[in-house]
């Protein structure tokens, strides 16, 4: 079987693109896959993001960059499945079978239209990657999507001897969706007198385009305990969720939920892979975060600054809570394996084949 792999936003290398290059990497085991991508080095990148083994994947011209529908047509016909991320638009393929995954709420894409209804029913199957997700694509474009949540490699992640570190994992970015930095700085800097062994640390990926955005957030841990890893590589990664205590999301955060859901973390991978490796989430209540931590079993859900801070407080000074909720924490990242996501997706492939 030949398959092809779209993806928009592959240089952004974030929550979505691991999403498709696990899933790349997988059935590259088995099939013939492609990746449609203009630079060649994009594996190589997302290899060492990722530690995804991507060695049997091939990088081949981004047909769907182009206007040319001709083009397009021809050459997805050559495909006998193409999976594709959406962006919100439905692109047009003609392979003989096709996934349409949705990593965002779209609540105002006119999903409805005759020509996307048109173009729906060249999917055989939709996919999203949370039940957050999944109520506003139902509703937007009148269709019953499949949930299959994110893989996480949780057996990669494991604790280290514990410190006193609070850690954050997100994209540095005032687009999409921002991952609310500045303020987690700003709110720790309020409690940095009541602990003063106390670090955070701000740990994401940055591209060129967000620069501004990230010298606003060096600028404010200025003058206290509070550190910014850009681009760390995968083994600095896991050494950052491995010795910290407390893992912090504000992603939501000050947004209306309903007015604009994108705005809400739509999983969460980062919360996981931080559970995964022993760190006590404490995140915002919206979106997907939800449906990973059990609030005040296996961490904490906050809405307002000041619960942010009392919870955690909560957890520094108790430390058998710490310890309950870090056990909870471990075996609940065990649900969200990577295995899991790969068996979904297995499933559904015989299903529609």
């Amino acid at each position: 079987m030949k398959i092809g792999i779209y993806n928009p936003y592959f240089d952004s290398l974030g929550g979505g693109e691991r999403y498709c290059l696990t899933l790349a990497s997988h059935w590259s085991k088995k099939y013939e896959v492609e990746i449609f991508w203009d630079d060649k080095e994009i594996l190589k990148k997302a290899e060492n993001r990722f530690k995804i083994d991507l060695s049997r994947v091939k990088v081949v011209q981004n047909i769907f960059r182009g206007k040319n529908i001709l083009k397009k047509a021809q050459k997805t016909r050559t495909y006998d499945l193409i999976f594709v991320l959406s962006d919100g638009s439905i692109p047009l393929s003609f392979a003989k079978y096709n996934i349409l995954h949705f990593q965002s709420p779209f609540p105002r894409a006119m999903g409805k239209t005759a020509i996307n209804k048109i173009k729906l029913g060249r999917y055989q199957a939709i996919v999203c990657n949370s039940d957050f997700t999944k109520q506003y694509i139902d509703r937007e474009f009148g269709v019953d999507t499949q949930v299959i949540y994110p893989p996480v490699a949780v057996e990669q992640f494991s604790p280290a001897k514990k410190e006193k570190i609070i850690l954050t994992v997100g994209r540095f970015t005032a687009y999409s969706i921002n991952k609310k930095q500045r303020e987690m700085v700003q709110l720790f800097k309020r409690i940095t007198k009541s602990l003063p062994l106390w670090e955070l640390r701000l740990v994401g990926g940055l591209l060129e385009q967000d620069r501004s955005y990230f010298e606003k957030v060096v600028k404010l841990t200025e003058g206290i305990p509070a550190y910014v890893f850009p681009n760390d590589p995968f083994g600095q990664l896991k050494d950052h969720y491995g010795r910290a205590t407390i893992y912090w999301h504000a992603a939501g955060f000050s947004e209306d939920e309903l007015k604009n859901p994108a705005a809400m973390e739509h999983f969460g991978i980062t919360t996981v892979e931080a559970m995964a490796a022993g760190c006590i989430p404490i995140v915002y209540d919206g979106g997907g975060q939800r449906e990973i931590v059990e609030d005040g079993k296996s961490g904490f859900l906050w809405r307002t600054p000041t619960e942010l801070i009392e919870k955690t407080m909560n957890v520094i000074e108790d430390e058998e809570l710490r310890e309950s909720l870090r056990r909870s924490a471990t075996m609940r990242a065990k649900d969200f394996d990577e295995k899991k996501f790969c068996s979904a997706f297995d499933a559904l492939l015989a299903t529609i084949t």
